[in-house]
């Protein structure tokens, strides 16, 4: 076999990353050769840590993408309309393999980039598009398609993940640590896509899509992200035992595939509780194995481009699949909205004025809704004279949750709107 020739359309990080790997690929434990027939990025003269001069320029990712020479596209320009789409759709028909480490594109337009592969008889691979250096979408298509999965979760996002560590760890606001982590490079300048919980989500709907053979709608998934939890959160929910992750989820349900981003509270002992800083990490859950647990660098120029490398080797010696796993015998799922009235335990926490019987009015109205309360924690009141309370329910529906804030939200003795967070225990 010759060497296999590829087209790199987006010379950020992962980009150059990737040209490394090329050049160092005698190191490498490739199947093959590659070569780089031609690059292509918004600036020809930006200053990069690689020297693209001794490759064929390309103003236009879609020329590169059509151009004979090149046999795989590989794109990381990123978002999920725009040049990169319809470089992809320009490689696809063209009948060129693609690799893409874009997210945002997978999740928005990936169903329908997968029937054009499929049409076209290439393969279109997306390793590097969630959780950078851990394998995971791999494993969940091919080395465990002989298990029935129940549940993916995990923390999909190194920032948030690092916010939340740091934050509890040192003490600091989460607007000092969100400045921090932009100078180490965990964020961005602009850091709404991470903070938001957007980025996981887009990660979590494609791993949802592969595990239980679903047709991808981005518009059911809920996703709320860390923007709103502050020190006190934290502090609070640690002494209960308890520690505030972003946790990305697909579950599959008797009506479709759920799959949300949301603050969750795990119990110490649990996996997800233990993967601190910028990691990432993906729990799989399905019968015969049980539980299989993914962990490594989310992210960043060398994990990502290594996963790109990864669905470059595949390519040596293709058995082209559905990108995302599905055949024609499966039973292809919906994607269904997050339920609404789910049976957990809850983390609640609310600022009390500091005056009698505000405790007692807090434990009333929970009580007139059916929420029972396991735990209650209560500080001093601070100097602005509200006092911190923490409760840990027991298990009950949430539509009682809401229902007993709507009631407290009527109480004057809130200083500001209550914080409640779902409760998961180990498993």
């Amino acid at each position: 076999m010759g060497p296999l020739k590829i087209g790199i359309a987006g010379l950020g990080h992962v980009g150059c990353g990737l040209i490394e790997l090329v050049e160092r690929q005698d190191k490498l434990r490739l199947p093959g050769v590659v070569e780089i027939a031609g690059v292509s990025a918004r600036s020809q003269s930006r200053n990069r840590p690689v020297d693209t001069d001794k490759y064929r320029w390309f103003d236009d990712a879609a020329t590169l993408a059509e151009d004979p020479d090149v046999d795989v596209f590989v794109e990381l320009i990123g978002g999920s309309d725009g040049p990169a789409k319809f470089a992809v759709e320009s490689a696809l028909k063209a009948g060129k393999h693609v690799i893409t480490a874009n997210k945002a594109l997978m999740a928005k337009h990936g169903m329908a980039l997968a029937a054009l592969a499929e049409e076209k008889g290439v393969d279109l691979l997306f390793e590097a598009a969630v959780a950078g250096g851990i394998p995971v979408v791999r494993v969940l298509r091919d080395s465990l398609a002989g298990v029935e999965i129940k549940r993916v979760a995990g923390i999909l996002n190194g920032t948030c993940n690092y916010l939340t560590t740091s934050m509890l760890e040192t003490g600091r606001s989460y607007d000092e640590v969100l400045e921090e982590a932009q100078k180490l490079g965990y964020a961005e300048a602009d850091p709404t896509l991470d903070v938001s919980g957007m980025d996981a989500a887009h990660k979590a709907a494609i791993l949802s899509a592969i595990a239980f053979s679903a047709d991808l709608d981005f518009s059911k998934v809920k996703v709320s992200g860390v923007d709103g939890i502050d020190l006190l959160d934290l502090k609070l929910a640690d002494r209960l035992g308890l520690r505030i992750k972003l946790i990305a989820e697909g579950l599959l349900t008797e009506d479709g595939v759920v799959c949300r981003v949301e603050p969750m509270a795990l119990s110490a002992n649990h996996p997800l509780a233990r993967v601190n800083g910028s990691l990432n990490t993906v729990r799989i859950e399905g019968d015969p194995v049980g539980a299989i647990t993914l962990t490594g660098p989310g992210a960043g120029a060398g994990p990502t481009a290594s996963a790109v490398m990864g669905d470059v080797a595949k390519l040596f010696r293709p058995a082209i699949r559905p990108a995302f796993g599905r055949a024609e015998h499966h039973v292809a799922r919906p994607f269904v909205a997050a339920m609404g009235d789910e049976t957990s335990a809850f983390f609640l926490r609310v600022r009390l004025a500091d005056q009698p019987g505000t405790l007692a009015a807090l434990t009333e109205a929970l009580a007139a809704e059916g929420v029972s309360v396991n735990q209650l924690l209560q500080d001093s009141a601070d100097d602005s004279g509200a006092s911190p309370v923490a409760i840990v329910t027991h298990r009950c529906p949430r539509s009682h949750m809401q229902a007993a804030l709507t009631r407290l939200g009527k109480l004057t003795m809130l200083i500001d709107a209550p914080r409640l967070i779902r409760i998961e225990t180990a498993s």
